[in-house]
């Protein structure tokens, strides 16, 4: 699912994460980059319901993660946006989340770079006003090693 797309609406990003998430296996990691506002939470939401989760996703800004058992494969779902540092991760069960048989996804993934695993999906959303207020780019690449989101 690696490449670079371009969406005009909301449900076209909620559209690319349902469809991601129908090729996506178990231990994905997913790490999201882009500004508030930019539809991080949209893609997250359509990998929820690509999987099959009915629930509502919503990003766990003050709880860091929420996990969602009941689709095909568990989605756990982080927003570090307040974590001061990168060994809170640890209490909060990151290590556990990644090396498990569902998929996990990193709201503002940057801030806790160091630690993000070689082989994490970097999902990086832009977006640029002169083509329209819901106008995305949404590029979609791999990690080459450890820590590195670029």
């Amino acid at each position: 699912m690696e490449g670079i797309y371009e969406v005009n609406s909301p449900e076209e990003t909620l559209e690319l994460g349902i469809q991601f998430a129908k090729e996506a296996k178990g231990g994905t990691v997913i790490a999201l980059i882009g500004d508030l506002g930019v539809g991080k939470t949209v893609f997250t939401k359509g990998i929820a319901r690509g999987l099959g989760i009915e629930e509502n996703v919503s990003s766990p800004t003050f709880t860091i993660l929420e996990s969602y058992y009941d689709g095909r494969m568990p989605l756990h779902h982080f927003d570090v946006y307040r974590i001061g540092d990168v060994e809170e991760m640890e209490e909060v069960g990151f290590d556990d989340c990644i090396c498990s048989d569902g998929i996990t996804i990193i709201e503002w993934a940057g801030i806790i770079e160091e630690i993000i695993p070689e082989g994490t999906y970097v999902v990086n959303i832009t977006k640029d006003l002169s083509k329209g207020n819901d106008y995305r780019k949404i590029i979609i690449g791999k990690t080459e090693k450890e820590g590195y989101l670029n």
